[in-house]
């Protein structure tokens, strides 16, 4: 979502500077690679696995935050008019409980996903979303 379609949404917004762009490029490359090669090969489940608590609540869990996720980038999206600038504060959904909604849903996506799995790679990219985003929503929040 975050790096295919989100960016087809957006109407208007600040150009990305291309070395950004490769970074976050390199980073989803990796990552995608690390959990795909560590739920293919690594990760052993037991029988039953899909209806375990661990795997249900992690799946809800991710679920949850994906939506969100999706609901808080299309808040974030129609906050101001075409043509329209400055900042506005969000109103609505998860925005009325923390500042930084979308971010809450990405983290709460992600720690979702890793006890879905519970591999240390999904742990570790969950614990990456944390900080990352952490830091990022508190400044939005500042």
């Amino acid at each position: 979502y975050r790096a295919l379609i989100f960016p087809l949404l957006i109407r208007e917004g600040k150009p990305t500077p291309f070395f950004t762009f490769i970074l976050a490029l390199l980073f989803c490359v990796f990552n995608g690679y690390l959990q795909g090669r560590s739920l293919t090969t690594y990760a052993t489940y037991p029988p039953g696995w899909l209806g375990d608590s661990r795997f249900i609540t992690g799946f809800l869990g991710w679920l949850i935050g994906m939506a969100i996720n999706i609901h808080s980038d299309h808040i974030l999206r129609n906050l101001r008019k075409p043509g329209e600038t400055g900042y506005k504060i969000p109103r609505g959904g998860m925005f009325e409980y923390v500042s930084g909604a979308n971010f809450f849903g990405e983290i709460l996506e992600w720690f979702g996903f890793a006890l879905a799995c519970c591999t240390i790679e999904s742990l570790a990219f969950a614990l990456c979303t944390l900080f990352i985003l952490g830091s990022r929503a508190r400044q939005h929040h500042e």
